[in-house]
């Protein structure tokens, strides 16, 4: 084989590979979405859009869902990149014992799930759990709750989890992009009489344009396909107050509605590419600007 033939070869392969495993996967997923296959019947049959019309049905808990996943994802978009921004621009300034800092609040990250629910699930707990031990040390008894189990506060709790846990992930990636920025920037707009906040609306926030789209799709691929968090913490409780789609594709898959369960994944495919496509379309309008 030429050298010639490298570029080509290699291509060949990616897509082979994204066909298998992509393209393929997918098809067959929209198909059997279509059909009512579960694990009680022998056969699989055609049902066109009934699974569907069975998501979208008022009278039952999928809509609750789709919405529950969508508000968390945009909610931990926005928390998560306003408290990453923050912390990456306070640990990037020439403070004592930076790297230990930087360390810890990336430690989070790193922490299996399973490990964070369990330590959650502890601080949470309504009688002797740190949280409202704590508030009752500093007088504010009327302000403890049971914080996983009370349907005002289970889902709220749910993000704020998943904010602690994440925003240390979207420090590290601003802190790099903050790093390259050159400081010739700033010089120029002190001589031109900048303060502060100036220099960060001007300057810094839009050359972390790039780095700021990117933190915003991950946590846009991983706000809609959340489901350890929840899982963990709640597994969907209290009653269905923090199901996402994820759960309910367990429980379809677990009851053997392997149909229906193929149908959410379907639908949730669709808004990821929606909101993908708008979130990708906005940054980078924001970018030229």
């Amino acid at each position: 084989m030429t050298k010639r033939m490298y570029p080509f070869y290699f291509v060949s392969i990616a897509l082979c590979f994204y066909v298998v495993f992509t393209v393929v996967p997918g098809l067959m997923g929209i198909y059997l979405s279509l059909t009512d296959w579960n694990s009680y019947a022998k056969e699989i049959h055609f049902v066109g859009l009934a699974n569907f019309k069975t998501i979208f049905s008022s009278d039952e808990n999928y809509l609750l869902g789709i919405k529950n996943t969508v508000i968390f994802t945009i909610s931990t978009i926005m928390i998560k990149t306003v408290i990453g921004l923050l912390l990456a621009v306070l640990v990037n300034k020439g403070i004592k014992w930076k790297s230990l800092h930087r360390v810890i609040l990336f430690l989070p990250a790193v922490i299996p799930m399973l490990v964070v629910g369990i330590i959650f699930k502890s601080i949470f707990e309504p009688q002797q759990g740190f949280m409202n031990e704590a508030l009752r040390a500093i007088g504010l008894n009327a302000w403890t709750q049971h914080w996983l189990t009370d349907i005002q506060w289970a889902f709220k709790s749910i993000i704020a989890v998943d904010v602690w846990k994440g925003a240390g992930y979207i420090m590290v990636i601003l802190l790099a992009s903050l790093q390259a920025i050159s400081n010739s920037y700033y010089e120029a707009a002190e001589i031109d009489g900048a303060n502060a906040f100036m220099k960060f609306r001007f300057i810094t926030v839009p050359l972390l344009m790039p780095a700021l789209t990117v933190t915003t799709v991950l946590n846009l691929l991983y706000g809609l396909k959340v489901f350890d968090t929840v899982y963990v913490l709640t597994n969907g409780g209290p009653g269905y107050a923090t199901e996402v789609v994820y759960t309910q594709v367990f429980s379809q898959f677990s009851l053997g509605s392997y149909g229906v369960g193929t149908a959410l994944i379907t639908v949730l495919f669709f808004i990821m590419t929606l909101l993908g496509y708008f979130a990708i379309k906005l940054m980078s309008r924001e970018e030229q600007n």
